[in-house]
Parts: C-alpha cells; sequence; structure tokens
C-alpha cells in the first residue's frame, strides 16, 4: 500500500489559506461577543434627534473585517442587531443594515488592496455606503414603523440624518484607523 501523501484533506480549512482553525473561531466569537456588548452602549450624539443614538459596535465590526475579512465581518456586524430585533426591530434592522454596509465594502477592498491606502479607500466606500443605506433606508423604513410622512422623513435628511450618519461613520473610521493594527497584532492575524 503507497504511503499517504501528507496533504490537506478537502474537507479541512487552514488559516494560511484564510481558512477557518480554532483560534480563528474562538477570536472572532471574540469580537462578535465585543460587538454585542457594544451595541447596548447608546450615545446621543447629535442634539438636534436625540432619538437617533450612536453605539460603538460598528468599530468592532470594522476591525473583524479588516483583521478577519468579509464573512467574519459581516458576522461581527449582524450579530448584535438579531438579538435587538426582538427588543427594537426598527432600531435593529435599520443598525443591521448600516453595520453591514460600512463593514462589507471596507473589507472586501481591503481584502484586494491590502495596504494603508486600501484600508482606507475601504474605509470611505463602506462610510459613503453606510450613509446610503441610512437616509433610503429612513425614507422607506421609518413611515412604514413610525407613521410619519415620508415628506417629514425627507425633510431631517440636510439637517437631521446626514449629519448624524457623518458624525457617525467617521467616528468609527477614525478609531478602527487607530485600533486595527494594534488590535491586529495583538490577536496574532
Amino acid at each position: 500500500m503507497p504511503a499517504q501523501q501528507n496533504r490537506p484533506s478537502s474537507h479541512t480549512t487552514s488559516s494560511s489559506s484564510g481558512g477557518w482553525n480554532s483560534r480563528r473561531v474562538a477570536v472572532s466569537a471574540l469580537f462578535c461577543a465585543l460587538a454585542i456588548v457594544a451595541s447596548f452602549i447608546e450615545i446621543p450624539l447629535f442634539p438636534p434627534a436625540p432619538y437617533l443614538k450612536y453605539d460603538p459596535s460598528g468599530i468592532v465590526g470594522l476591525v473583524a473585517g479588516l483583521a478577519f475579512g468579509p464573512a467574519v465581518g459581516s458576522c461581527v456586524a449582524v450579530l448584535p442587531w438579531v438579538i435587538h430585533l426582538f427588543v427594537e426591530p426598527f432600531g435593529a434592522v435599520m443598525g443591521m443594515a448600516c453595520s453591514l454596509a460600512a463593514v462589507l465594502p471596507a473589507s472586501l477592498v481591503y481584502r484586494r488592496r491590502h495596504t494603508r491606502a486600501g484600508a482606507a479607500a475601504g474605509l470611505a466606500l463602506g462610510s459613503v455606503v453606510a450613509i446610503v443605506v441610512a437616509v433610503a433606508g429612513n425614507i422607506v423604513i421609518t413611515p412604514l414603523y413610525s407613521g410619519v410622512p415620508v415628506d417629514a422623513v425627507v425633510a431631517l435628511i440636510v439637517p437631521v440624518l446626514l449629519p448624524f450618519n457623518l458624525i457617525k461613520v467617521v467616528l468609527n473610521d477614525v478609531v478602527c484607523w487607530l485600533a486595527y493594527k494594534p488590535v491586529s497584532d495583538m490577536v496574532g492575524r
């Protein structure tokens, strides 16, 4: 009987090929747990609209997406909002859509261009997509959820929705930019 060649089975993955190993699963779970905790921290950033609250879970999703790719970033971006669906469905759907809209483009661009410029371009693209999703989502979902006329929501775009979401994405991007390298080094990407 010939000696079995030492090659990986088609049913295994390795971290060197971007696959999963126990360490990567554990670190991804830690990112998910951190994002869940962060999603319960609600900060009213914009005094004209105190009902719009910022939570730092988007930072965790962005760092996870840059460090481990779009799949992990997407899980970390979505999972906290699944929990919130049971308490506040409107906010959870909006949070999920906006987080995913920021994390997916950022992590996809960075995976393709694994440089500081690629990270900056990805974060910028993710910010633009997240703002578009937030505004469009408010135009569609707010009237359905709260009965506010579409015209009233459209009137809030420039004075409320754009400034709030701009502050949110800039804050997420700046903290992610500062935290990514130290966190990535610490978890031994």
